[in-house]
């Protein structure tokens, strides 16, 4: 019960039912209490972001950068590429299908019947710098560290690193779930959360059909490169599926990840390097998930959707999700500041992100962790016993 109730899916939930149900008879006195605790936690996250994107993406690109070889070139290439077709297959499918899907609440949050509760007061303490410029900070001095030897900066930034990852788990997140409750407070006191729960049941089902197809099209790549049966291989990796259904982490499934990969006939030495990589840098199934719901919240914003703007963003969220912490909600954490900057969302459909996401979580890792398991039995074909190659 305890680890049930520890969980951050459960917590969410919780959090969006009590809003609901304290919405509907919430004096305004009341409510606004919670407007306020939103309005500084939206500031203290503008705040923090550039500097998560600084403290998770510098020390990530220092580290790969110091491995050298061709199999780390071919892995990072695969896995780059994977989440990349993830993110413009999501975008294609989402345009196709939510549409005519959303199109009953395009203007529901207009039919709101009160206004929004407004905060006592508002503390705004603007970031350091923005996310474009910690973006390119982070890779300009990542990408400088790796080729420097025991390089006193990159100690500084793998302490670094590690105060932003205990911000993230000692702050952050356990402040979301009082985030979101704010949120769908106010969205049932102005009359927006029927629109917006019906939403979500659609979204989550479509992603979840997207995940299946998803892992479909990576074994069978994986299975006319191999030469096996493509269903042999996924049926063999499914263990991990199911055991990042549970841990809703890419490290912590890493062991059995391992081992079905090995089951599946893939070298040790190849499995070694590429699974524990590949648990870092290739998240298709989360990239899948927030271009779904981003897609989704900007048809029922009646915003602008171009493409050159989301193939952009799809790029950029590629690399810089890579430096997700291998915590629960991770991903849209590290993903949520180019979401905010590049795509223009306030803090209502950022909370709205972060909730669809975390709803999510645990199909997306489990797709992550099994598509990690196509992509090593890619590369087992490729560097052949006889090949030069060497995992560093």
């Amino acid at each position: 019960m305890k680890k049930i109730t520890s969980n951050l899916l459960f917590k969410v939930i919780i959090a969006i039912l009590l809003g609901i149900g304290i919405g509907l008879i919430i004096p305004e006195w009341m409510g606004r209490i919670f407007a306020t605790f939103n309005s500084l936690f939206d500031q203290l996250l503008k705040f923090i972001i550039p500097l998560i994107i600084v403290g998770l993406i510098v020390p990530a690109i220092a580290k790969l950068g110091q491995t050298a070889g061709k199999l780390l070139l071919s892995t990072v290439a695969i896995a780059y590429g994977s989440t990349l077709f993830a993110g413009l297959s999501s975008y294609f499918t989402s345009i196709a299908v939510f549409p005519a899907m959303l199109k009953d609440q395009v203007a529901a949050p207009n039919s709101a019947v009160r206004e929004s509760l407004a905060p006592y007061f508002t503390l705004e303490f603007p970031p350091l710098f923005d996310i474009m410029s910690a973006l390119v900070l982070a890779f300009l001095v990542g990408i400088g560290l790796a080729r420097l030897q025991n390089s006193t900066l990159q100690k500084v930034a793998v302490d670094f690193e590690q105060i932003i990852t205990f911000i993230i788990e000692k702050l952050i997140v356990p402040l979301l779930p009082l985030f979101i409750f704010g949120i769908f407070l106010d969205m049932t006191y102005t009359g927006k959360v029927v629109s917006i729960l019906h939403v979500f049941v659609k979204i989550i089902g479509v992603i979840f059909l997207m995940h299946i197809v998803l892992l479909l099209i990576q074994f069978l790549i994986a299975g006319a490169v191999s030469g096996k049966n493509a269903f042999k291989l996924l049926g063999t990796m499914l263990p991990a599926y199911f055991t990042a259904l549970g841990t809703q982490s890419s490290a912590a499934t890493i062991p059995v990840t391992l081992e079905r990969a090995k089951i599946a006939g893939v070298r040790e030495e190849i499995a070694s390097f590429c699974i524990p990589l590949c648990a870092t840098i290739h998240l298709a199934g989360s990239m899948l998930k927030i271009v779904s719901c981003v897609v989704a919240l900007m048809l029922m914003q009646g915003m602008p959707i171009d493409f050159f703007v989301m193939t952009g963003f799809i790029c950029m969220l590629g690399i810089t999700m890579i430096a997700a912490p291998g915590v629960p909600g991770g991903a849209i954490m590290a993903a949520i500041g180019i979401i905010a900057s590049m795509l223009g969302f306030d803090a209502q459909n950022q909370a709205l992100m972060i909730s669809l996401y975390i709803a999510m979580d645990a199909f997306g890792t489990a797709c992550n962790v099994t598509g990690d398991g196509a992509i090593a039995i890619i590369l087992n074909s490729i560097f052949k016993p006889s090949s030069d190659a060497e995992p560093a």
